[in-house]
């Protein structure tokens, strides 16, 4: 698959791979993209794949509890590729930054952090006001 400049492959600064604006209909075609920027940036299989599955649970987080749209930020730096997904959101508060593990019963929530932190080499979780920032990395190689 071709990367052009519409999908945000130019780069706005040297480590920046996409930056994209979204909503809950764009998220198979960001899955897509993040998959074909991963590739290139040298991340493989199988952590491209979970890359890819933790960055759709994260931005599908910022679309159901963030306002529903976000912003994607993919970055290479140094030896990692970072992704940080923004969203206008109410924030989360120190509870759920605290316990990140899924709720009993298969409830919804926490889901997406908790899978994120499983597989990322590194995670934070940033409140704002309004909207949350969740940044995750993996080393590349």
């Amino acid at each position: 698959m071709a990367l052009g400049p519409g999908d945000g492959a130019s780069h706005l600064a040297h480590d920046v791979l996409l930056h994209r604006g979204f909503d809950g209909a764009d998220l198979p075609r960001l899955r897509v993209l993040v998959a074909g920027h991963a590739a290139l940036a040298g991340l493989l299989e199988p952590r491209r794949g979970d890359f890819v599955t933790a960055m759709d649970a994260v931005a599908t987080n910022a679309v159901q509890h963030g306002g529903g749209d976000g912003t994607l930020v993919l970055l290479h730096r140094g030896g990692e590729l970072e992704c940080r997904i923004s969203d206008r959101g109410p924030g989360c508060t120190g509870a759920v930054l605290t316990d990140l593990t899924p709720r009993p019963g298969g409830a919804p929530g926490r889901g997406g952090l908790w899978l994120t932190r499983l597989v990322a080499d590194r995670l934070s979780v940033v409140p704002g006001t309004p909207g949350t920032t969740v940044s995750f990395a993996m080393r590349l190689g």
